[in-house]
């Protein structure tokens, strides 16, 4: 175990996530500049109280601790990306030589300021020991916070992933098998439908194995379910109608794979195929005031609960979408009369084709 941490030590850190944030952001300064306050506040209240609060004391020491917080801050920041390519072990050597440096230069600077700056310096290596102790201390307890903080993101984000790639793993068997059974029925009566069905069977299977927390666009979406319901159109013949009212949604709108492709799986599934005569399909959407709005409306069988059963499917996609743009997000179905009804709303910034077009 021993020789697996020097090791570690002896390598690059591996990953975006350095576990040295970035100092140069207003987030972390303004939690470092509180931090190093409570400390001096604390220090203040520590020391012997003769002629009430040292308010003084207390105006030098957050002086004294600002500048070497605030320089030690620019400094590491102007290192890290040094260091991300340094050995870990000398990348943490560098933040404790760099901390501890800063607070021994400022410590002889201010008794050479009590002095007047007028003849020799005298050193004071009990100061000196006490101020780069606490430095050494304060270094290691911060280093050692950004650590456990990034730990913490860590497993967040690996959890995240793990959620929404097991969400996303959904295509059914059934779907497979009846793909492949529509594809060998083409292969002898249009050997052109099955090359491009077996190609749009593989863009599927692609979306479907691909990096569950990366957005997509619209475009794409599209793209892959045109070819889902050409995969199915192969199957069904003239049982399904299909009719795109989306010209209000522009192409660049982040949307994750997979996202309208289940609905019209579950509509297919529960709507259309259990009917003889089939149905339609209707896609609205559009983006209005920062929010997007998908819709899927199919018909069905007027004495059909079954797509009660798509309601892990709706689920998946509502987990989906909360992980990647916020609890606000929902998915919501209802059945009016001979329809099915099922609707994604969740917020997005403005598409950049629609804010190229208002300029």
């Amino acid at each position: 175990m021993a020789n697996g941490f020097w090791k570690l030590l002896k390598q690059p850190y591996v990953g975006e996530d350095f576990f040295l944030p970035d100092l140069c952001s207003s987030l972390a300064v303004f939690t470092l500049v509180v931090l190093a306050e409570l400390v001096v506040l604390l220090w203040v209240l520590a020391q012997p109280a003769t002629g009430g609060f040292d308010w003084l004391g207390l105006a030098m020491a957050s002086l004294f601790v600002q500048w070497i917080v605030l320089l030690s801050a620019a400094v590491l920041c102007r290192l890290r990306g040094w260091m991300q390519r340094r050995a870990l072990g000398l990348a943490i050597a560098v933040c404790y030589a760099v901390v501890i440096g800063l607070t021994l230069a400022f410590t002889i600077l201010g008794e050479w300021l009590q002095q007047g700056m007028l003849g020799p310096l005298r050193w004071q290596p009990e100061q000196l020991l006490r101020h780069g102790v606490i430095a050494l201390i304060m270094t290691s307890l911060l280093l050692r916070y950004f650590y456990l903080q990034q730990q913490w993101q860590r497993q967040n984000q690996a959890e995240t992933r793990a959620r929404l790639q097991a969400l996303q793993s959904r295509i059914r068997p059934h779907f497979l098998f009846n793909s492949l059974n529509s594809i060998v029925s083409l292969i002898d009566s249009d050997p052109r439908k099955a090359e491009n069905a077996v190609l749009d069977l593989s863009d599927l299977f692609r979306a479907n194995l691909s990096d569950a927390d990366g957005l997509a666009d619209w475009a794409a979406e599209r793209r892959l379910c045109e070819g889902y319901l050409r995969i199915e159109q192969y199957r069904l013949g003239d049982r399904l109608k299909v009719d795109w009212q989306v010209e209000q949604l522009p192409p660049d709108t982040p949307m994750p794979l997979l996202t309208l492709q289940p609905l019209l799986e579950n509509a297919i599934l529960h709507g259309l195929q259990p009917s003889v005569s089939g149905g339609d399909i209707r896609i609205s959407g559009h983006w209005h005031d920062g929010q997007v709005e998908l819709e899927v409306s199919n018909s069905c069988p007027l004495q059909d609960d079954s797509h009660q059963g798509a309601r892990m499917a709706l689920d998946n996609i509502r987990a989906r979408l909360v992980a990647l743009f916020g609890a606000s997000a929902r998915v919501e179905a209802w059945r009016q009369g001979p329809r099915f009804f099922s609707k994604l709303v969740y917020a997005c910034k403005q598409p950049s084709h629609l804010s190229q077009r208002s300029h």
